[in-house]
């Protein structure tokens, strides 16, 4: 198992002539070198594949579970899904009391698969949550894999994706008809791309050095092609298809990158890992960048194809010339400019809206809907859901984030510098919003930060599980891995507690008026 605790040796081992190895193109390799580029090898072990399907299907449980309630739209629901519908009877969002293009202010993609449920289903709640339901379990299968990907370890993967599907946030969002949780899972997607590319870019290193090749005597670096880079352009190209926010990422994972192959180089023994091979480094981010307008630009074919979308033809109603292609990107771009100009003169007060610096507090949840109607056998009845996260999990963060920023300084982990940065990405630029012109935001703004804050707290579950000697069975198990592995087990007992007495108001169900009051923690702040 590879955790913070055992992260420290693997990067620090000093480098032995006993330990070299020689390749069949007669170069020495020495053995830190290897170790240095290694990756995670059982990309098939059957045991984490079957804690992947076991949890994934526990999360899909409770994510489909009574979906289609409670009935009828709530909170946002009343704008995407029947945009959505709209979508599919006209190309485009369509306004029915004008009949004619409606103005919106998000990307198509994320109407667009609210529209795939609404096919088979009907523009019924079924219909249109089926979609986020989906999403919502992909993203929990996803993570498993990258948190295995990550700490090589099937309990501690097991435990991320755990700590995932028992989130109240993530499941409310799963169970509503919103975009935040297709943001969530493209984000999510890009990052375990990068990570599957930075795999690849390292085994390639150590397969160029195996074959011979010695980066002291040869000007030429080997030649990798990038495809799980160029993948990540993909899927960052349809999480900026949903909302533009996703665009936050693309300065903190594009730096990431650079590092993360400059480091490969440095461990392959590249003078000048830095310059060496940074134009190459930059060609392929640019044309995976390519790849992100590409596909943004192919979320918007419903407006492309039809004549009838908001600004489709500005230019022509105003008497200017509109040639073909060039003209409608030119309409495109002021359609752009004017959304833009929305959002960032959004100010306008909501009674749920919050700042940045309350999110992780929980200190401002979104009720998505209410009801007080009778039925629950009591004289005043009360159903809710919130959009809260589980608490104990969610006051675990900060700390995580702690101690996760000490190991990345202290030990070099690369894992506690990625993971920090998906948490600087996802939540920073909103704080910066939030001083300098006070726009509205709300708390499910934070969703693409969550898997990366969920990955510090197992990361640190991981250093409080695993001693510094690694993890050890049998009789050579020392107490400091008995001490850990019962106070990992016992945080993630309470997790799962902590979780099911909330569930009622995560997925509306009717209850005492009383039972739900005992149930808002911090009173007047979750009401």
């Amino acid at each position: 198992m590879t955790t913070a605790a055992t992260a420290e040796t693997e990067l620090t081992t000093p480098d032995s002539p006993a330990e070299a190895e020689s390749t069949p193109g007669g170069r020495v390799i020495p053995e830190v070198v290897r170790r240095r580029l290694s990756t995670l090898d059982r990309s098939f072990d059957p045991y984490s594949w079957l804690v992947t399907v076991v949890i994934t299907v526990i999360a899909g449980i409770l994510r489909f579970a009574g979906v289609d309630k409670p009935k009828g739209y709530i909170f946002d629901e009343v704008y995407y899904p029947t945009d959505a519908w709209d979508m599919l009877q006209h190309g485009v969002e369509w306004d029915e009391k004008n009949n004619g293009a409606a103005y919106v202010v998000h990307p198509p993609l994320g109407k667009w698969l609210i529209a795939l449920g609404e096919i088979p289903f009907g523009n019924t709640e079924m219909g249109w949550r089926f979609s986020t339901a989906v999403a919502g379990t992909l993203m929990v299968l996803i993570f498993i894999r990258v948190a295995y990907r990550l700490f090589h370890s099937v309990v501690l993967a097991g435990i991320a994706g755990l700590l995932m599907a028992l989130d109240g946030f993530q499941l409310v969002l799963s169970r509503t008809s919103l975009l935040d949780i297709f943001i969530g899972l493209f984000i999510l997607m890009t990052f375990a791309a990068l990570v599957l590319d930075r795999d690849h870019y390292r085994r390639s290193w150590q397969r160029a050095l195996e074959r011979g090749f010695d980066p002291s005597a040869t000007p030429h670096l080997p030649r990798i092609i990038p495809w799980w880079l160029l993948a990540s352009g993909v899927a960052f190209g349809m999480a900026c298809s949903v909302k533009w926010s996703a665009l936050f990422f693309a300065p903190f994972f594009a730096g990431m990158v650079l590092v993360w192959r400059a480091q490969a180089r440095r461990s392959a023994g590249v003078r000048g890992p830095i310059i060496a091979g940074i134009l190459g480094d930059l060609g392929w981010l640019i044309l995976t960048f390519g790849l992100v307008i590409a596909v943004y630009l192919a979320s918007w074919t419903g407006w492309f194809v039809t004549d009838n979308g908001y600004f489709r033809h500005y230019r022509a109603d105003n008497g200017w010339s509109e040639p073909p292609v060039i003209g409608a990107l030119q309409n495109l771009a002021h359609y752009h400019s004017e959304a833009f100009n929305f959002h960032t003169g959004l100010t306008q007060k909501h009674t749920y809206q919050s700042w940045p610096w309350q999110w992780l507090l929980l200190g401002r949840p979104v009720a998505f809907y209410w009801s007080s109607a009778a039925g629950c056998g009591a004289a005043s009845c009360a159903a809710e859901i919130l959009l809260v996260g589980t608490p104990i999990l969610w006051w675990s963060f900060l700390p995580a984030l702690g101690v996760m920023a000490w190991f990345g300084v202290a030990r070099r982990d690369w894992r506690a510098n990625a993971i920090m940065t998906g948490v600087v990405a996802g939540l920073l630029p909103w704080f910066y919003f939030a001083v300098k012109d006070g726009r509205t935001m709300f708390a499910f703004y934070a969703m693409p930060a969550l898997p990366f804050l969920i990955l510090a707290v197992v990361y640190v579950l991981g250093a409080i599980m695993t001693p510094a000697s690694g993890m050890t069975s049998g009789t050579a198990r020392t107490d400091r891995q008995l001490v850990g592995t019962v106070v990992v087990s016992t945080y993630v007992i309470l997790v799962a507690l902590c979780f099911a007495y909330f569930h009622p108001i995560f997925v509306g169900t009717i209850m005492p008026y009383d039972d739900w009051s005992v149930r808002m923690w911090l009173g007047g702040r979750w009401i």
